[in-house]
């Protein structure tokens, strides 16, 4: 990854965190993106922020600890008051996103659906039309069964293949779980697809994120634009 993307993407979590106001409940995403969000959080924390985080992830949590982020539960705080995260793709005008790249999409939807506000953080390079323009969607699969779990989503169009690890194995999430990377080529309805997601056995969750996004902070070489959903 470039340093100018990476620029870019600090450009888009700066943005973001500096609009927080102190003393919230923040859910902190996963992934390279959110890793941004997290580092700037811990910067207005040493300047007297106060603010308590819900990490996604346990390599999340690790990171905000480090930080010096307080830590708690979506079982002390049942409801957030903002999330923060990346996403792997965003559709213009709807805001519809595909997220999981990182492996943590279900621990993600959990507490972005808790959240009063999902704030998402990109380069601009995420920005598509169509959803599955450019990236695949992840399916978070039980192992039990996981080659039927497969075999339907291919029936139902996809491409599906197991997620597996610098080494070679199996990826598992920190829920214990496969990931399933599927092209389904551009979506033509988000919605259609994720009841056939939803309604598919062996299925856990997926990494199609619709009508869930709040706002979008995308950073480019012109400045960081807010995007809202038509």
């Amino acid at each position: 990854m470039s340093d100018a993307t990476d620029d870019l993407k600090r450009a888009a979590a700066d943005g973001a965190v500096d609009q927080l106001p102190d003393g919230i409940i923040v859910g902190l995403g996963s992934g390279s993106t959110a890793a941004f969000a997290v580092s700037s959080l811990g910067r207005r924390v040493r300047e007297g922020f106060r603010v308590i985080g819900i990490p996604t992830s346990e390599k999340t949590a690790s990171q905000a600890r480090e930080l010096g982020i307080a830590l708690a539960t979506l079982g002390e705080y049942p409801e957030v008051d903002v999330t923060i995260d990346g996403a792997d793709e965003v559709e213009l005008g709807t805001l519809n996103l595909i997220k999981g790249g990182g492996g943590n999409l279900l621990r993600e939807k959990i507490v972005a659906a808790a959240s009063k506000q999902f704030v998402i953080i990109v380069d601009h390079s995420k920005l598509v039309q169509k959803l599955g323009s450019r990236s695949p969607l992840p399916v978070e699969v039980s192992q039990f069964g996981w080659q039927s779990t497969a075999q339907r989503l291919a029936a139902s169009g996809a491409k599906p293949v197991r997620r597996t690890t610098a080494e070679g194995g199996a990826y598992v999430t920190d829920g214990g779980n496969y990931i399933l990377d599927c092209r389904f080529g551009a979506i033509g309805s988000a919605m259609d697809l994720r009841f056939r997601l939803d309604s598919t056995v062996g299925v856990i969750e997926h990494g199609l994120f619709v009508g869930m996004a709040s706002r979008v902070f995308v950073a480019s070489p012109d400045g960081v634009q807010v995007l809202k959903r038509a």
